[in-house]
Parts: C-alpha cells; sequence; structure tokens
C-alpha cells in the first residue's frame, strides 16, 4: 500500500525554512482551541478507578443509551439499540469500515468529496478501491454528485455534510435524493455528520432523518456517523458512532473485535454525560458563529462575494497559487493557513478542485482570531 503524505507534513515540507519572528497563529488544523467543560473533564477525574477494567467492544449500555438520546433529541431519530454501535472517534471508522465492507468486492469502487478529509482515501487505498473524486466547485455550489453509470458500479458513496473544508450542507431533499439512489443503484450510503452540531442559523440535517421521511424506516443501504470532538470540544474523549442499516453493522460489530478500538472505560462514562448534555455546546456554539460573521466582516471587505458558510467553522478562501500565497503569508505576517491543493486531488480530467483555495479553521477565542484576520486582510 502507499499512502500520501497527510496534509500537514506537507505543509511542513512546504514552509521548511522559512524563518519568522514573534508568536505564530496557525489556522491549520480543526482541532476547537476552547477548554473542555469543566463538568466532562470531573466526570473523567471520577472515573479513573475503572482504568483496571478491559472495556467492551460494543461499549457500554450507558454509552450507548446517551447516543440514542443524543439522535433522539436532536433529529427526531428514535433508533433501535442494533442500529448504532459506538465507536473510537470517526476517524477509525472511516478507515476500517471500508476496508471491511469492500473485502468481498471483486473490483471495489468508492466515491468520496475531492476535496476531502484524507482518510477516505487511505480507506480506498487500504481496501484495493478504484475512487470516484466528487469535484466540489463554485459552479456546484460545492455540492457532491455522480452520473448515473458511476452510480451503477458504485460499492461505497461517503457524503460529508456539514463539508470540511468547503463548510458547504445539503439540505433535507438533497440528502433524501442521496437515499433514493441509494436503494435504487444499490450502493451503501454513508454521511460523515462529524460537523453537524456547527451552526449559527438552521441545525443541518441528518441522513438518517432523509432515510424516514422517504419510508426508509430500517435505513437500509444507509449509515451515519458522528462525533463528540467538534461539539463538546473534546476530541481527546474519542467518542463517536456509527448508526443506520443494522444488516451491515451486525456483521461490521464482529469484525470490530478483532480490530482492538474499544474505549477506556472513563472516557466513556465522560463522553456519555457529554452526549446527554446540550447546553455546554451553546457557548461554543455562538463563539464560532461570532468567529464567521468576523470573517465576514473583515474579510468580506476585500473580497465582497466571499461565501462564508453558517455551518462548520472553516472558510474556503480563494486566493492565487494557494502554495505561494501560504508561504508568502507565513514570512510577512506568521500566519499559517493549510493550502486547499493539499486537501484533494485531480480527477481523470486532470482537475484539481483545490487549487487556488486555502483552508482557514477559525478555531480561536474571538481577540486571537480578530488579530489574525486583520492581518489577513492587510494581505489580500
Amino acid at each position: 500500500m502507499e499512502f500520501q503524505p497527510y496534509p500537514f507534513e506537507k505543509l511542513n515540507s512546504l514552509i521548511c525554512g522559512i524563518q519568522t519572528s514573534g508568536e505564530r497563529i496557525s489556522l491549520t488544523i480543526g482541532e476547537p482551541q476552547f477548554n473542555t467543560p469543566k463538568n466532562i473533564c470531573e466526570i473523567l477525574r471520577q472515573k479513573v478507578e475503572f482504568l483496571n477494567k478491559y472495556p467492551k467492544t460494543a461499549g457500554e449500555g450507558f454509552l450507548k443509551d446517551s447516543m440514542l438520546n443524543f439522535l433522539a433529541r436532536r433529529f427526531n431519530v428514535a433508533l433501535n439499540p442494533n442500529e448504532l454501535i459506538p465507536t473510537f472517534g470517526t476517524r477509525e471508522v472511516l478507515f476500517n469500515f471500508p476496508q471491511f465492507y469492500l473485502f468481498d468486492k471483486k473490483n471495489p469502487i468508492l466515491a468520496h468529496p475531492n476535496p476531502f478529509y484524507q482518510i477516505y482515501e487511505g480507506a480506498a487505498i487500504a481496501s484495493r478501491a478504484k475512487s470516484i473524486y466528487m469535484n466540489l466547485t463554485p459552479q456546484n455550489g460545492f455540492k457532491p454528485s455522480l452520473t448515473k453509470e458511476q452510480m451503477q458500479d458504485c460499492d461505497l458513496v461517503i457524503l460529508n455534510s456539514p463539508n470540511n473544508p468547503t463548510g458547504a450542507t445539503l439540505s433535507l431533499e438533497e440528502l433524501k435524493q442521496w437515499v433514493e439512489y441509494a436503494l435504487e443503484y444499490d450502493f451503501l450510503l454513508l454521511n460523515d455528520e462529524c460537523y453537524s452540531e456547527i451552526y449559527s442559523i438552521s441545525k443541518p440535517t441528518s441522513i438518517l432523518q432523509a432515510c424516514l421521511e422517504i419510508g426508509n424506516e430500517r435505513f437500509k443501504n444507509v449509515l451515519a456517523l458522528n462525533s463528540i470532538s467538534k461539539r463538546s470540544s473534546a476530541p481527546g474523549l474519542r467518542s463517536g458512532f456509527i448508526a443506520g442499516d443494522s444488516n451491515i453493522l451486525k456483521p461490521y460489530l464482529q469484525y470490530r473485535t478483532y480490530v482492538g478500538c474499544a474505549s477506556p472505560l472513563p472516557l466513556q462514562y465522560a463522553a456519555a454525560f457529554a452526549w446527554s448534555e446540550d447546553s455546554h455546546t451553546e457557548s461554543s456554539r455562538a463563539q464560532y458563529a461570532k468567529n464567521l460573521q468576523l470573517a465576514k466582516e473583515i474579510l468580506g471587505a476585500k473580497i465582497p462575494n466571499l461565501r462564508v458558510p453558517n455551518e462548520t467553522f472553516y472558510v474556503w478562501l480563494p486566493v492565487q497559487n494557494d502554495l505561494e500565497w501560504t508561504k508568502n503569508l507565513l514570512m510577512k505576517e506568521n500566519i499559517l493557513v493549510l493550502p486547499g491543493s493539499f486537501l484533494s486531488r485531480k480527477n481523470n480530467k486532470g482537475e484539481n478542485p483545490g487549487e487556488n483555495f486555502v483552508r482557514l479553521a477559525l478555531v480561536y477565542e474571538e481577540s486571537i482570531l480578530k488579530d489574525a484576520l486583520l492581518r489577513l486582510q492587510k494581505w489580500l
């Protein structure tokens, strides 16, 4: 297997040798810079004695119940216990689930957005799968699509709504259409919904809601992933889930007993509390909304038609020559961003939709971010 370097490895190579002075502001990684809420940390401290126990692969009942209740509160979706598996975050699922699902396919084909979270590509490589890149461009509103022929050929389609890095979000009607395609062309549809709780106006929709809307009550051919990392500023808890079609999840759970990704019990207790409690998410959600508004005001003054999303905490900023722009910004302003070409690939037409964009992760408190945005504005 031959994997491409991760975007941050490429970035380190790009900026190697660049000397700067003063404190650097990095807008590269989607890691919340707010403290994990104290009550979550306190649960973790209280339960540390359970480190002497082996955790179950399937997760404890109290953790699964907290996730099921979250789905019921947030999306009005009532799942049976066999329709959800707690996971060690979602990165491990995105990597190992395609290997499980595509193992018996003779010539597997996996479609995913482009640009993308690089684990999608890694999963395709590890699964010996051909990749179909669904280019996200300004012309298509950064929305993924496939031709009829591609859908006939696909075994697995990964969506990512709300999307990293573009911030674009699929509507309920668009998600319903994707579910209908999955049923008509008999491919498995997986939506990565890890940014569903970061929004400033309307709440993003789950693919599971779309299933119910069209009468797919058993979620045939459909799975959803979600994570606590962004919702609770707690990426270190490594708490996520995969939910949907129980006919697929049952053998996948058995497969997971060999993977060894069970979450330690103290983390499960803390995560269960976080999934069960909603008020702690409101302050960080409000801060991200302020950050996006700041970007709209400050950067929009130089780019009048700048598209700033209402979901996620990213701005997909158009620039000229993303690699040179990134280096020059670092040299002049000591601000580091992530070139869009590191997050995307050329498709079979030679098109790379990430070129001439950079990703800004607006994950800091207002005072730090405002300083960074004002310096960015000068450079624009």
